[in-house]
């Protein structure tokens, strides 16, 4: 099992906050120490676009302006696992988010830099 598993989308008002979290595992990455993960999502009708990376090794963070200031991305690599906390949450976040592993030390917004990807995990957010 190399895809990555998304777990806790739901349903939540405007304003309300969700944390997701992405199990990867390790033999997602040739060199564990030398990959990122990184969150993408899909709207009704929209492309997928990039929300947020992570380098796994130094914990480097990027956002997508539309999310900076309301999600934090972090990862646990005792337990091969990232998170998106998800605050002040708007009816556009509405989405299907997906995990998604590359090797290399970078993170990257670009979903052709990425080997791996989760099911996706629906969110929800009603106004």
């Amino acid at each position: 099992q190399v895809q990555p598993v998304e777990s806790g989308g739901g349903l939540v008002q405007a304003g309300g906050s969700l944390k997701l979290s992405c199990l990867a595992s390790r033999r997602t990455f040739s060199n564990y120490a030398m990959g990122a993960m990184a969150w993408f999502r899909q709207g009704p009708g929209l492309e997928r676009e990039f929300v947020a990376a992570i380098t796994w090794s130094r914990g480097i963070v990027v956002y997508a302006a539309s999310v900076k200031g309301r999600f934090t991305v972090s990862r646990d690599s005792a337990n091969n696992t990232m998170y998106l906390q998800m605050n002040n949450l708007k009816p556009e976040d509405t989405a299907v988010y997906y995990c998604a592993t590359k090797q290399g030390p970078y993170g990257s917004g670009r979903e052709g830099d990425y080997d791996y990807w989760g099911q996706g995990t629906q969110v929800t957010v009603s106004t």
